[in-house]
């Protein structure tokens, strides 16, 4: 893909890489998950050097980290501990689709082409606030 998006980028308009972490890379998660929490941290490292490697050639790179929003990996955890995860979040809410939606449409139009390396959490506060 590296050289469509440098075809793509320009100064004004660099192309864009969203990557999907998780807020488990981000803070200490209730329930022991080693695998997962650590894969989605090099996901997150790895944002930040590509950032870095492919600013210069008018490629940005950032990521998202979800907090709970309904999925399938989520459905059991939810069905069990949703109403509490929800109560202990400071916004008192499971993410929605346009919560996540919404930071990738700015990540991906012209208002976030002067962002790179950034691992942005979207979770109610969770993991920022914990």
């Amino acid at each position: 893909m590296l050289p469509a998006l440098r075809r793509a980028g320009t100064a004004d308009d660099p192309a864009r890489v969203v990557n999907i972490g998780s807020i488990a890379a981000i803070h200490i998660p209730h329930r022991p998950n080693y695998s997962y929490s650590s894969s989605k941290a090099a996901l997150h490292q790895l944002t930040r050097v590509l950032a870095r490697e492919l600013g210069p050639q008018h490629v940005t790179v950032n990521a998202v980290a979800p907090g709970p929003f309904p999925s399938a990996m989520m459905a059991a955890t939810l069905d069990e501990l949703g109403e509490a995860i929800a109560a202990a979040a400071p916004l008192r809410r499971i993410g929605r689709d346009d919560d996540m939606a919404g930071v990738v449409v700015f990540l991906a139009c012209r208002a976030g082409a002067y962002l790179t390396g950034a691992v942005i959490p979207v979770d109610g506060g969770i993991a920022t606030t914990a």
